[in-house]
């Protein structure tokens, strides 16, 4: 039978401690640096000159996009790493990574429609950005089901594995598709579109022109992208560790 220690992988060792201490003082910044960013984002961002206040959404619409990729780039890394080492530690880095990553697509999408409402004047359209995103996060649900629907351990590991390294292809698509269709209205912000054609953007915003509104970007962007998935990710692997120490728990109970 396999043990607890061999089901919990080495994420969080510390079986009968508290968290440790880098992870709550990781807890303590993201939680401020979420805070101070909606501080900023409502009270030292500028007012955008054509949309006004609604504009400010746009802080964490967009570094909540990017946190998702680092999420779901997680997913890739760990469905890799566990191919090549059978380690079910990093399985449970890819499981996190799904997980964490649609709560930020989740949180993407809404501030989206927010936004798209009073500009648009529509809470949701079928334009290209929007519906490859929207299938990225269908594609990672997925992934949720088919880890639900396999029995046998490995079997399942490894198929969410191969599904984990293919599903990053979605989050590709929807990075670069506004900028190689011409016909995406969605504002292109950073970068430029790789077609050779400006797109017809709605919606856009310069960032020069509006005081405040790149600095206050940039620190959503730390906050989202660099803090707030890893330490969702780290306390959410603790918490599938802790799930299978008590699953073999259960097992050598009902084997006695």
């Amino acid at each position: 039978m396999t043990t607890s220690a061999q089901t919990s992988g080495a994420f969080g060792r510390e079986e009968q401690r508290g968290l440790p201490k880098l992870l709550l003082v990781l807890t303590a910044v993201s939680i401020v640096g979420v805070g101070l960013g909606l501080l900023l984002a409502l009270g030292f961002s500028g007012r955008d000159l054509e949309q006004g206040n609604v504009q400010r959404i746009f802080h964490i619409h967009m570094a909540a996009f990017f946190g998702s990729f680092v999420a779901y780039g997680a997913t890739t890394l760990g469905g890799i790493l566990y191919l090549r080492t059978r380690q079910a530690r990093w399985d449970t880095l890819a499981l996190a990574g799904v997980e964490v990553g649609l709560a930020l697509s989740l949180i993407n999408i809404v501030t989206g429609s927010i936004w798209a409402r009073p500009i648009w004047n529509t809470w949701w359209n079928w334009d290209p950005r929007l519906t490859s995103a929207a299938v990225m996060m269908l594609t990672y649900a997925a992934y949720l089901m088919l880890r639900a629907g396999i029995d046998n351990l490995e079997q399942r590991r490894r198929f969410a594995s191969v599904y984990g390294m293919f599903a990053i292809a979605t989050v590709i698509l929807t990075l670069i598709i506004p900028r190689i269709v011409p016909s995406s209205i969605h504002p292109i912000v950073i970068g430029p579109v790789f077609n050779g054609t400006e797109a017809f953007v709605q919606g856009d915003f310069q960032l020069a022109a509006t005081p405040g509104v790149g600095l206050t970007l940039a620190f959503h962007f730390l906050v989202w992208t660099a803090l707030l998935p890893i330490t969702l990710i780290w306390h959410r692997i603790r918490l599938e560790d802790d799930t299978e120490r008590l699953r073999a728990l259960k097992a050598q109970a009902l084997e006695k």
